[in-house]
């Protein structure tokens, strides 16, 4: 317990300091130490790929996936806390919708029933979520393989010769998105809802409310991506590629996310992250 107390207090410490007053100091420190391992994995790249490719996808995956999500934690945190400082400042608290939905958020920060720990703060923002870090690098380190081999397979059937590119290209994507897409979306919401411990009923309820909207925003980028990945991409550099787009497409949906969060009457549940 006293172990416990001492890092809740570590870490609403650095929750609570901020860069230029609106980069939370915790974010941004997660951030450089993965970026940091990004940039060593990228400067053995190849040489590492030679001797371990399976491998080296997976922690590439990984570390992506982490920028990804902290990335989307940062923009969350920085809109959160904007939100709050803006509705707490209203002079009729009672009768805003916002600042109740923001009072709601609060009520869910894990520091809220420990008193001791966080003194009232109208300007707190929402603390960074380890365990969805972890949910976010686990994933795509571990959908990494079967994603490698998938790149394989298209490789293999579709050969991409001198003579012949555009068209293989071609029918790698479409095999990519017919084929993968759907099947690695359907993959994304069942592993993150089980992760998150809402059993075989969570994952038919989240397939329902949100699989075909998720698919439908995929085919809205993933196919140009693709074009470019299969026409232009070694095969040892087109995970990394898609998953370095996944970092932008990742902000993008938090910040839709985050917009619907606090809107009265808006359903929750959106994405945090489009799964590739």
């Amino acid at each position: 317990m006293t172990w416990e107390l001492t890092r809740r207090r570590w870490t609403r410490t650095l929750n609570t300091k901020l860069i230029y007053g609106r980069l939370p100091l915790l974010h941004t420190i997660i951030f450089l130490i993965e970026m940091a391992l990004f940039a060593r994995l990228t400067s053995r790249f190849n040489g590492y790929y030679d001797e371990r490719p399976i491998l080296t996808m997976m922690v590439t995956n990984a570390v992506l996936g982490g920028i990804a999500d902290t990335v989307a934690q940062t923009i969350t945190a920085v809109r959160q806390r904007a939100l709050r400082k803006h509705q707490y400042s209203s002079l009729d608290r009672n009768e805003d919708a916002l600042a109740i939905e923001i009072h709601e958020l609060d009520r869910k920060n894990p520091f809220y029933e420990n008193r001791e720990l966080v003194p009232e703060s109208k300007l707190l923002p929402p603390p960074f979520d380890f365990e969805r870090l972890f949910r976010f690098m686990a994933y795509p380190f571990l959908m990494a393989p079967v994603q490698f081999r998938w790149f394989k397979l298209l490789e293999s059937t579709f050969p991409i010769t001198k003579t012949a590119a555009f068209l293989p290209a071609m029918k790698r994507v479409a095999a990519d998105q017919l084929v993968f897409a759907p099947f690695g979306v359907a993959a994304f919401f069942t592993a993150m809802t089980l992760a998150e411990g809402g059993g075989t009923q969570g994952v038919k309820q989240k397939m329902k409310d949100m699989y075909v909207p998720t698919l439908k925003a995929n085919y809205v980028l993933w196919p140009a991506v693709q074009v470019v990945n299969f026409r232009l991409m070694p095969v040892q550099f087109q995970l990394p590629f898609v998953s370095t787009v996944g970092i932008a497409w990742t902000a993008y949906l938090s910040l839709t996310n985050a917009a619907g969060d606090v809107q009265p009457g808006k359903k929750r549940g959106q994405p945090d992250r489009l799964p590739r």
